[in-house]
């Protein structure tokens, strides 16, 4: 094992510590923030503006419906194909690429007033949006050294809480003084205002005028310049081990924040608070998250600056925001608003604190070249599980008159998540060396099965979903029938692709 190797697995890497070694990653690192913050601004204007636009426009809960899936979607079904394209074309151009279309598709709401114009505008923002998260994870493995990762993971990550936040105040306020048409081009505008500074200040460390030899040379502590050549296809990539615990976490987890995000004013509502009520205290909640995600990228971090190797730091930070996650029961069961708000606000902290790492994590399985392609195959993983989600949710409603089950589900994912990392990698997490070579000549008998199993499961819910779906319509509407529905087929899609990547090729990788 040659010495960059050795520091990437103890994470005991000791280079840059020196005083004046530099700081212009941070503001690569404040790009991304504020490009996340743009992102959750731009997708949840509608969210803030529903009532207004249901009054105006006449929509009925069922045009509102289509409207979101939509969004969902695209979200869901297109990371994976995204991320392989950020690997392909760079940090850089595609994801100013992607915030222009997604901030030409967020103007664009204002001049649509038909549901099928706005599932349209959606559906493009829905794509466009789904390359934030793949290139801003690639874009950090770039500029940070592995002990800073996660902290520059939970700082741009914290924008989505922030966004939330911003996106209502400044929304609401804009479409109240102007109209809801002046809301969506404001926020559209932002997006334009970032990408001046985007192509000004992003480059290649090694390109960057403003990076010394001593930052240049911390940053790349520990990585092996061959990690920036050669691409791998995804077909090889499900072939690696390391990369499924990552996939099964985000299908847990993401749902997790979907289900704050969008059922939380639902449930406050049924405890009789009012709209202002419930707006402040989800105010409450989204900051808390924020301070989470820092916290959480922080913790990993100085953990192996004292010597931890990158496989403990990392679990151990996870394993201390699961733990608490369970607090999101209590929050259920107790009849305090105070304490329903702090334990809840305590979950969401510690998600975002386990989501920076999560997300670092792949970064320290993989090179960056192909983080890209690893994240968007995970963040379609998460789409999918948070599509699942909501017919979870409504069922549970439609059946037992509460959130009771969905609370203890959202209190045991990320135990389960961490019980799956703990029993695959041993506490270590060791990154693949993906210039050596993998058979793909031979068939792959794990994804072969893998893929029959999912498939036919993926069969078994959607005709499950299709022979009730008087049911399913009557706990989530039309639309979230439709969503589900959708979600089965793409867990049959799923099978399918794992099976056609467990066929033999020609060639292997890193050849």
């Amino acid at each position: 094992m040659s010495d960059a190797k050795q520091e990437i697995d103890t994470g005991s890497m000791k280079t840059g510590a020196a005083t004046g070694v530099g700081g212009y990653r941070w503001v690569i690192c404040a790009l991304l923030f504020f490009c996340t913050t743009i992102n959750y601004v731009d997708r949840n204007a509608l969210g803030v503006l529903k009532e207004t636009l249901q009054e105006q426009l006449h929509w009925t809960q069922i045009d509102y419906g289509w409207i979101t899936f939509a969004f969902v979607g695209a979200y869901a079904a297109f990371p994976s194909i995204i991320g392989i394209l950020i690997d392909r074309v760079g940090v850089k151009r595609s994801l100013a690429l992607a915030l222009i279309v997604w901030s030409l598709a967020a103007a664009a709401h204002a001049l649509v007033a038909s549901v099928i114009g706005f599932v349209v505008v959606r559906f493009v923002l829905g794509i466009a949006e789904a390359a934030n998260f793949p290139a801003s994870i690639k874009a950090v493995a770039l500029w940070f050294p592995q002990k800073e990762r996660a902290l520059a993971t939970g700082i741009f990550n914290s924008g989505t809480s922030v966004g939330v936040v911003v996106g209502s105040l400044a929304c609401g306020w804009i479409a109240e003084k102007y109209g809801w048409q002046w809301a969506f081009i404001a926020i559209g505008a932002i997006g334009f205002f970032w990408l001046i500074f985007w192509q000004k200040h992003f480059d290649l460390p090694e390109k960057h005028p403003k990076v010394g030899a001593a930052e240049l040379q911390y940053i790349r502590a520990g990585q092996s310049q061959s990690v920036q050549t050669t691409q791998l296809p995804w077909w090889t990539l499900v072939r690696y081990r390391q990369i499924w615990p990552f996939l099964l976490g985000k299908f847990l987890t993401d749902p997790v924040w979907w289900f704050y995000l969008f059922w939380l004013p639902s449930f406050f509502k049924d405890r009789n608070l009012s709209l202002t009520e419930t707006t402040g205290l989800m105010a409450i909640i989204y900051t808390g998250s924020s301070v989470g995600s820092v916290f959480g990228g922080w913790l990993s971090g100085a953990l192996m600056k004292r010597g931890w190797h990158v496989g403990k730091a990392r679990l151990t930070t996870m394993l201390a925001a699961a733990i608490f996650m369970p607090g999101s029961i209590v929050a259920y069961y107790t009849s305090s608003i105070a304490v329903c708000v702090t334990f809840i606000t305590l979950a969401a902290a510690c998600h975002q604190a386990w989501s920076a790492n999560i997300f670092t994590s792949a970064t320290d399985l993989f090179p960056s070249r192909v983080s890209g392609s690893v994240v968007g195959l995970g963040a379609t993983a998460g789409g999918i599980g948070g599509m699942f989600m909501t017919l979870l949710v409504a069922l549970a409603k439609q059946w037992t008159g509460n959130h009771q089950f969905v609370f203890i589900c959202v209190g045991v994912m990320h135990l389960t998540s961490l019980a799956i990392f703990w029993f695959w990698f041993h506490g270590r997490l060791d990154q693949v060396d993906a210039d050596a070579r993998i058979d793909v000549g031979s068939r792959h008998l794990g994804l072969q099965t893998a893929g029959m199993v999912v498939g036919i499961a993926g069969i078994a819910l959607s005709c499950g979903i299709f022979r009730n779906w008087d049911v399913c319509v009557a706990a989530t509407n039309t639309s979230g029938a439709a969503q589900a529905l959708t979600a089965a087929l793409g867990v049959v899609f799923i099978g399918i692709a794992l099976f056609y990547a467990s066929l033999p090729r020609r060639a292997a990788a890193g050849s």
